[in-house]
């Protein structure tokens, strides 16, 4: 777990009781608590970012992956991208990613 830093926190006094009533160790159980809460939060912050993603990835797409792996450095046994690989994708504005039909390629 690595090193540990006391900190002071204010809670109301029935929250306290309502903890010592299930809980003897309100250190453990705060910190469980709060990784929870961590947790919860970066899950929404990264369900925000797929339904808003940010402008340069958009971008990005448009750019299109073949021009996109041209960029990247020549490596001279295996390459790190396959643009051959895969399947064709775009970003739809106010839809999100999409599989990309003939039409668009």
């Amino acid at each position: 777990m690595g090193s540990t830093t006391r900190v002071t926190v204010t809670l109301p006094a029935e929250l306290v009781e309502e903890i010592d009533r299930i809980e003897r160790n309100r250190s453990k159980f705060v910190l469980e608590g709060v990784r929870r809460e961590l947790r919860r939060r970066r899950r929404a912050a990264l369900r925000r970012s797929l339904t808003a993603p940010h402008p340069e990835s958009g971008d990005l797409a448009e750019e299109g992956l073949i021009e996109w792996s041209e960029e990247l450095p020549e490596e001279k046994e295996s390459p790190l991208v396959d643009p051959d690989a895969g399947v064709a994708i775009l970003w739809v504005e106010g839809e999100g990613w999409r599989e990309a039909d003939s039409s668009c390629l």
